[in-house]
């Protein structure tokens, strides 16, 4: 996650190549960076990513309000890294969005959201940067979020609250990738394993 959350800047760090494309500029790359540490942050999906508003997001209370699946809505903590990384992108930006303007913009000439069909794309790019399986969607972000909740002692019950998830079933599959780690170490570590 670390190599994958710093990707997104590579193209302002790296030697100047010549390309056959147009140049990235620092807000787009500043934007990915944000978009990333949203999704991980957030463990939000990325429609839900993409759904957001500027009115969505409690500064003061580090707190996201979600539009999930069924139009059902939740309250979600953010991370102090997502949010600098989204005042980073909005400090590009002619002026920050605010009301219902989207949080994240398309690359276009007319201001609109940006759309998941782009931020996959831009994702495969960073696996690649990273070093990654440039196969991973970036439905494996939330993934990772719910992993790591799990890893580090968050009951099941919070993590289908945080992930939106109506059943808790569905928030099982993730015990199983912690349930593995957990063999791992036990056989690492256990004298009498």
């Amino acid at each position: 996650m670390e190599a994958l959350l710093i990707a997104p800047m590579q193209p302002l760090t790296a030697p100047k190549k010549k390309s056959a494309g147009r140049p990235l500029s620092a807000g787009i790359c500043y934007r990915d960076v944000a978009v990333l540490e949203t999704i991980y942050s957030c463990g939000l999906r990325v429609s839900e990513l993409c759904g957001l508003r500027a009115e969505d997001i409690d500064w003061s209370e580090q707190i996201v309000r979600v539009r999930g699946k069924g139009k059902k809505e939740r309250l979600v903590p953010v991370g102090e890294p997502a949010l600098k990384a989204i005042e980073n992108y909005w400090n590009t930006l002619k002026q920050p969005p605010a009301g219902q303007l989207p949080v994240f913009f398309a690359e276009t000439k007319k201001p609109a959201p940006l759309q998941p069909v782009q931020l996959a794309r831009r994702l495969k790019q960073f696996l690649v940067i990273a070093g990654l399986d440039p196969g991973l969607t970036p439905h494996k972000l939330r993934h990772s979020y719910a992993t790591h909740l799990l890893d580090a002692g968050a009951d099941l019950r919070s993590v289908q609250e945080l992930l939106g998830h109506a059943h808790l079933v569905t928030t099982q599959v993730y015990t199983h990738v912690t349930t593995e780690r957990l063999k791992k170490a036990y056989d690492a570590a256990h004298p009498r394993a």
